[in-house]
């Protein structure tokens, strides 16, 4: 089974299914959406078995054939365990969406055309998601980088709120502003590679002998494309409109996988292809990603829309993951990598939940609500939950992510370190508020009659709070796959982490 071209394989099921919803009838499209993101599911959990953590190779699953020789393009897939730990949280999270988004669309919508239209664009857009963890040329990932925002800004544009054009133009100017950026610095990274009908791979641009001032420009090229995808302060306003005004499950795949492509990207072409100017650009990059986790949060305490105010604990949560990544140390790595896979749970549960309350209120302000847990006390349970998981409560995978991340920071970074912990406090005020705001007091009057969750929103809820304690108690076979993949990426770097003080020495004595 090793010659099977699983990766292949994993992106052309849902783009198949994407054809499937448009050709059957539009009574069936969300069905069919469901069957082949399940089905996508299934052959990535096949392909996860064939993956050997104890490999010497970086990259496994590996497919390579000629695309485009005389650029020196080719179609280059494999995978690391950073790569597969994020294609399984994308699969997991597609069907996931599919089924929450069932009732998305307004009833006079559903089983016509414009619905078919709906979830065969989220089919495509989980193609182009397995397609940019996956790749292994430098040109490839570039195309599908840029192909993601072809699905969602129609997502966002056609089938969101009110303001849907605007903020969907507004991605779109943010996103081809980055993506444009890091086509000159891709460019240029060939020009300085060796060129050749494979001259894009990672593996021929790893610890090319650029010159400094080469080395520092072309990494800014990149992480420029990647802070404003992931997005951080001061590139991140973009964000807040985008989810707001887009479906819920457009939401979550936007903040719980799409801008993960930023922080992956820092790990593996940052860090990996010009190590000398990630080390030079550390203290800034740390100083802003210090400024994302407080600003997000605080400006998360302030918002009446429940929508925004999620979107803004994520600028918040991705400053934690950027700390870990340019902590260059093997438990920040790690850590960062957990935070990530817990974030896109965690973000859908609240942008799911949160659409849910949506649904029945009409109404995205907090200050509409207020006791509804004596209403729809399911929902509400489910809904405490996923504030719990989003504000790294222990028990939960989130709180495991968050306290390795600051380990590994504060191992090297401690002041960054202990600044960064204002975060955790403030994040359980923006949780904790928004849920006594909701969800206590008085029993609402005129609502009688509102239903707690359906059998199809338990469906939606369950898997992720599974996934929540699982990753919370045994979050081993996630890290076993990591850890070597971080390795490697900090062996291509040249550090190793710091050793540990030991009290009474002459270190230890002199701090």
């Amino acid at each position: 089974m090793s010659n099977v071209p699983w990766l292949t394989i994993m992106g052309a099921v849902p783009l198949v299914g994407a054809v499937a919803v448009v050709l059957l009838p539009a009574a069936r499209a969300k069905v069919t959406a469901l069957a082949f993101s399940l089905l996508t599911l299934v052959v990535s959990v096949v392909a996860a078995t064939q993956f050997k953590t104890g490999s010497s190779q970086q990259f496994q699953l590996t497919e390579q054939h000629q695309w485009i020789p005389q650029f020196g393009v080719s179609y280059a897939l494999g995978v690391d365990g950073l790569a597969l730990a994020l294609i399984l949280m994308s699969v997991v999270l597609a069907p996931i969406c599919i089924l929450a988004a069932f009732r998305d669309l307004p009833v006079e919508e559903q089983g016509t055309t414009r619905e078919k239209g709906y979830f065969a664009l989220m089919l495509v857009l989980e193609t182009f998601m397995v397609g940019v963890f996956a790749a292994t040329d430098v040109f490839l990932f570039y195309v599908f980088f840029e192909a993601m925002l072809i699905p969602v800004y129609f997502l966002i544009g056609q089938y969101g709120g009110q303001r849907r054009q605007y903020a969907a133009v507004k991605f779109l100017l943010f996103s081809l502003l980055g993506g444009l950026i890091m086509l000159a610095a891709v460019i240029g990274l060939y020009v300085q590679g060796p060129g050749g009908p494979d001259g894009f791979l990672v593996t021929k641009l790893t610890g090319l002998p650029l010159s400094v001032e080469a080395g520092r420009w072309l990494f800014l090229g990149f992480f420029f494309a990647f802070a404003v995808k992931a997005p951080m302060f001061p590139v991140h306003t973009w964000l807040p409109d985008a989810a707001t005004e887009a479906r819920p499950a457009t939401a979550t795949l936007l903040v719980g996988v799409l801008d993960k492509v930023g922080t992956y990207g820092m790990i593996r072409f940052c860090l990996q292809l010009f190590p000398e100017a990630s080390k030079w650009a550390t203290p800034v990059v740390i100083t802003l990603a210090v400024i994302s986790v407080l600003y997000g949060a605080l400006l998360a305490i302030g918002q009446q829309d429940a929508m925004r105010l999620i979107a803004y604990t994520s600028i918040s949560h991705f400053g934690f993951i950027v700390l870990g990544i340019f902590a260059m140390t093997t438990t920040g790595g790690t850590g960062a990598t957990l935070y990530m896979v817990n974030h896109g749970f965690t973000t859908a549960a609240l942008f799911l939940v949160a659409g849910m309350l949506v649904s029945r209120r009409g109404s995205k302000r907090i200050e509409d609500y207020g006791g509804w847990q004596r209403l729809t006390p399911a929902l509400a349970g489910v809904f405490l939950v996923a504030g719990l998981a989003g504000l790294a409560l222990p028990g939960m995978g989130s709180f495991l992510a968050e306290i390795t991340t600051l380990i590994g920071i504060f191992q090297r970074y401690p002041a960054p370190a202990v600044i960064a912990t204002v975060g955790i406090i403030l994040a359980a005020l923006y949780i904790l508020l928004m849920y006594q705001r909701m969800m206590t007091g008085p029993r609402p009057e005129g609502l009688d009659g509102t239903p707690d969750l359906a059998l199809r929103e338990k469906w939606v809820v369950a898997p992720i709070i599974a996934i929540f304690l699982v990753l919370g108690f045994y979050p081993k076979p996630v890290t076993d796959i990591v850890n070597p993949a971080i390795s490697t990426t900090l062996g291509y770097v040249k550090v190793s982490d710091p050793a540990p003080v030991v009290p009474g020495s002459a270190e230890g004595a002199s701090k």
